[in-house]
């Protein structure tokens, strides 16, 4: 078995923009792992606001390399102790279910015992920008992508939220602040929300601020992101989110992720699956895990310039499981 690594930067269409950052490509570690013959494939972003960046992950990956190299037998149990949750663990993770769905001709859902896997609806997101500039994007995109994710964090988002809806007054919507609100601006804000037909609210307030939430005061369900990373989190949580946010770089791959959508359901917990920055071949997995979420977020490929070969291709919000050539 032979493991080998490398960051890919992406271009991205326009600067994406959230409440803490600006990004202006998708940088990404890419992993090969080969073994008699066949290659399996995984991609992550990483956390960037954990600090696991395309050059730590690298770092970590190049020393697995190494033990792989001086004899250590690798597979995905092996794996979790070898690496901890993020998107180094989640890259090989995913290369090595990749690996062996080519190695024995099984997909990686017969092999995770999933039913067969059917087309999903993704929502598409909206970077923060002035709120006419997102009302004129809306507009253009929810004939072909009826479901917008909408980027939120300052003192416009309700003008925001309001110019949206009544540029694409049928469209879903879901809000993210990014941590970018408090508890008095998130219940000032919830009628105004549960008017404008908002279904979700991601990650209202900022990492640690969890138990205020224990006082909201509006209807609209909130969701889980930066605050939650894998199972250790779960009990956590719950009674302050309605949702948690699944993201294979958070959870350290689709091993986890895949255990970890049977967890949170034990708990009550409803589910959304999301990504960070990257081509159809981080997403790919995802779209295993999406099968049995409520809320799916896997869009960030529409963003690209050029996407991977045998990628989705985003013509509109459906996306069909994909052919072997790109993963599993």
């Amino acid at each position: 078995m032979r493991l080998t690594a490398r960051i890919e930067a992406h271009a991205l269409t326009e600067p994406f923009v959230i409440a803490r950052h600006v990004y202006t490509e998708a940088n990404v570690l890419h992993v090969e792992i080969e073994a008699r013959g066949a290659i399996g494939r995984g991609e992550a972003a990483g956390v960037d606001y954990l600090g696991d960046t395309p050059e730590a992950m690298l770092v970590q990956v190049r020393a697995l390399a190494l033990e792989l190299e001086a004899g250590m037998l690798l597979d995905r149990a092996v794996l979790a102790t070898c690496l901890p949750r993020g998107g180094a663990r989640n890259a090989v993770d995913c290369a090595l279910w990749d690996l062996k769905a080519k190695l024995t001709g099984v997909p990686v859902a017969v092999r995770a015992g999933l039913a067969p896997l059917r087309p999903i609806e993704t929502f598409v997101t909206l970077g923060m920008d002035a709120p006419a500039a997102m009302a004129a994007k809306a507009a253009r995109w929810a004939p072909d992508f009826p479901c917008l994710k909408v980027k939120l964090g300052d003192t416009l988002d309700l003008e925001r939220l309001e110019a949206i809806r009544a540029a694409a007054p049928r469209a879903r919507l879901i809000a993210d602040a990014n941590q970018g609100w408090t508890l008095e601006q998130l219940n000032a804000y919830a009628p105004s929300l549960s008017a404008l037909g908002v279904e979700l609210v991601e990650q209202p307030l900022p990492v640690g601020q969890d138990d205020a939430l224990l006082d909201y005061r509006g209807e609209v369900p909130l969701c889980a992101d930066e605050s939650f990373d894998d199972r250790a989190d779960l009990d956590r949580i719950v009674g302050r989110y309605a949702f948690c946010n699944i993201k294979l770089d958070k959870c350290g791959g689709l091993t986890e992720a895949l255990a970890l959508t049977q967890a949170a359901r034990a708990r009550g917990l409803r589910l959304m699956i999301g990504c960070m920055e990257g081509t159809s071949l981080g997403i790919a997995p995802g779209l295993l895990v999406a099968q049995g979420c409520e809320v799916v977020d896997l869009d960030c490929p529409i963003q690209l310039v050029s996407d991977i070969e045998h990628g989705f291709g985003y013509r509109d919000a459906i996306l069909h499981p994909p052919s072997a050539a790109l993963w599993g």
